[in-house]
């Protein structure tokens, strides 16, 4: 079974991609609905909801789990890889959304040997639209500019987006947010224009109309669910220990209030999505 985690229902996005990759594994999601959302959280709060989500998806049987929320990949990945994981769960993997991204952008593997300074290439510019904790981690730039010094990274915070997903709010102002945030990226550029740019929350797929119709036509919009979707495939290829067909069942689970979540869930996940909960 791989376990996919996310704050809320953002990574639903994700696992709907996973899930269309992979029809014949089984997945457990795991929505952390009573805490979210976690960007307003501090790193240590994020690092702790984090680790417990994972270790509860490993507890249920879980042996690869995604984190499929941009915040939590930036924030607590690289920690509980290096700090946590092998002394908690040896055996067991953790992976995250910001890593497929980052291997796009810079054209080399997140585990590479990669020599000081990088590898140059082609000057250009990438954007980067996400909550305000994954922007404040740092985590895009660091990652992308230890890989591709070249690449000039320029980041937007969305504070009102995730909310107003969440919420379901009419489109009219969801367009009216993602306008003013991409304005606000274009400013900064000064009239520049990025080659391409991440929707780097999970949420933020559901609303790629509205940024493809604020951008200008020959800015690339990266998709993360496609790319991590094609990263784990690619991952369970290399490691087949990992790689255990199923039934393709998929279950779902929320430490807040299941009815209301699947409620929402549809939206998400493309088809029916039933949760349970677990208790927070």
């Amino acid at each position: 079974m791989i376990g996919v985690f996310d704050s809320g229902h953002g990574g639903l996005t994700v696992l709907r991609r996973l899930h269309a990759a992979m029809p014949g594994h089984d997945f457990a999601y795991l929505g952390d609905h009573a805490a979210a959302p976690y960007g307003d959280r501090t790193p240590e709060e994020i690092y702790d909801l984090t680790r417990a989500a994972v270790s509860r998806l490993f507890d249920q049987g879980a042996r690869l789990v995604i984190l499929a929320c941009n915040t939590a990949s930036a924030v607590a990945l690289r920690r509980m890889q290096q700090t946590w994981l092998e002394g908690a769960y040896p055996g067991r993997r953790v992976l995250g959304v910001l890593v497929p991204m980052v291997e796009a952008i810079t054209g080399q593997p997140w585990m590479a040997d990669v020599p000081a300074g990088g590898h140059a290439g082609e000057p250009r510019t990438i954007g980067i639209f996400a909550t305000q904790r994954t922007v404040d981690s740092g985590a895009y730039p660091r990652e992308i500019n230890k890989r591709a010094p070249e690449v000039t990274v320029v980041q937007q915070a969305c504070p009102e987006l995730v909310p107003l997903i969440e919420a379901d709010a009419p489109p009219a102002a969801v367009t009216a947010a993602v306008n003013r945030y991409v304005d606000g990226l274009l400013t900064r550029l000064g009239g520049a224009l990025p080659q391409a740019v991440v929707l780097g929350c999970t949420h933020y797929p559901l609303v790629a109309d509205a940024f493809a119709a604020a951008l200008p036509r020959q800015v690339e919009i990266l998709s993360q669910p496609d790319l991590t979707a094609r990263s784990l495939s690619a991952y369970l290829e290399r490691h087949p220990e990992f790689d255990r067909t199923g039934s393709g069942h998929v279950r779902f689970m929320t430490t807040g209030n299941a009815p209301a979540v699947t409620t929402l869930a549809t939206r998400f996940f493309g088809k029916p999505a039933r949760f349970e909960g677990v208790g927070a």
